[in-house]
């Protein structure tokens, strides 16, 4: 990371550091309802870069990645309502859950040679059976769904994930950071190289000697892992969840859309789209709610325009492009 962070140059190093300092410093003059926006806009980046490294440097494409994000969801408030086991120790079975899971797509997807649209079939396929499952199990609370009360006593407790606004805050925005962090170290690493390797030629790859079964099972490992960890801080952080709401399609392709326009195989792709479309979808929703007018289907009508409008005039996404006009370099890209 370091390695990046130098290579970049200072025309890169003051906007990034200038961006970081502002969102450190934010709670300091954001409401309430401000916060949440931008709490929610680094949820969404944090795994829209889970789901980047799966598919903008591996070429896997899933599209029910929600899948991984209800499983870790489920496991960490089962733990923590049946057991008492809090967030940070059940943070461990939920990314094994999840990756276990991953493991069992990637192993039948990669071995029968589904590839393509029918693996991302095969996605849908385990994430629809899953929200069946948990619809109709008595322990996940079936279709009535799985609430976690807050307890006024245990507001405090940041440990075990029982805070206000503020937590969530700083708890995603460490995500996000991280997430960076490791798609840099992955993106420029052996394993990295391999996985776009494979993205561009599979066959060409093993010519070469790569293992490509083991280099795109790796990125679905790590891909559904971070994703779990995601599904954590859902659960945490909305203290609800149905079967219906958490493992539906619509919910994977909200996560996607931030890599999406942002910029497919990069770095800060991810976090550049969740922070254009996360806010318009959120105003647009508030403001419909202000007026009374009951519109189903707005927010995603916007986002297929905007994902129309970039594909259009940026076919590999914003940040490629605004990399160049700050002058970031390819390594930043």
């Amino acid at each position: 990371m370091i390695e990046l962070w130098r290579s970049i140059g200072w025309r890169g190093q003051v906007p990034l550091a200038i961006a970081l300092f502002a969102l450190i410093c934010a709670p300091v003059i954001a409401d309430r309802y401000l916060l949440s926006v931008l709490t929610l806009i680094l949820y969404l980046a944090y795994v829209g870069q889970a789901w980047n490294l799966m598919m903008g440097y591996a070429g896997q494409l899933s599209l029910g990645h929600a899948l991984y994000v209800g499983l870790g969801g489920y496991v960490a408030a089962l733990l923590w309502l049946d057991f008492g086991v809090g967030p940070w120790l059940s943070v461990f079975p939920a990314i094994a859950v999840g990756a276990l899971f991953g493991a069992a797509i990637g192993w039948l997807g990669f071995r029968f040679h589904i590839e393509g649209v029918y693996f991302a079939l095969l996605t849908i396929a385990f994430a629809e059976f899953t929200r069946i499952a948990c619809d109709n199990l008595a322990f996940t609370g079936g279709s009535a769904g799985l609430f976690m009360p807050y307890v006024e006593k245990l507001a405090g407790e940041w440990w075990n994930l029982r805070g206000g606004q503020l937590l969530f805050y700083y708890l995603a925005l460490l995500l996000a950071a991280a997430a960076i962090v490791l798609t840099a170290h992955l993106a420029h690493s052996r394993l990295g190289y391999y996985w776009l390797a494979v993205r561009e030629d599979e066959r060409a790859a093993r010519t070469l000697g790569i293992n490509s079964f083991r280099a795109k099972m790796t990125a679905v490992l790590i891909s559904s892992g971070m994703t779990a960890v995601g599904g954590v801080f859902y659960a945490f952080y909305y203290n609800t969840l149905f079967p219906s709401q958490v493992f539906d399609t619509n919910q994977s392709i909200e996560l996607i859309l931030a890599p999406l326009i942002g910029g497919l195989g990069t770095v800060f792709g991810p976090i550049v789209g969740a922070f254009l479309l996360t806010p318009v979808g959120e105003t647009l929703t508030t403001l419909a709610e202000r007026l009374g007018v009951n519109l189903p289907g707005t927010k995603q009508v916007f986002y297929g325009l905007t994902l129309m409008v970039i594909i259009t005039l940026r076919p590999t996404g914003v940040w490629p492009w605004m990399a160049r006009v700050l002058g970031f370099g390819n390594r930043a890209s």
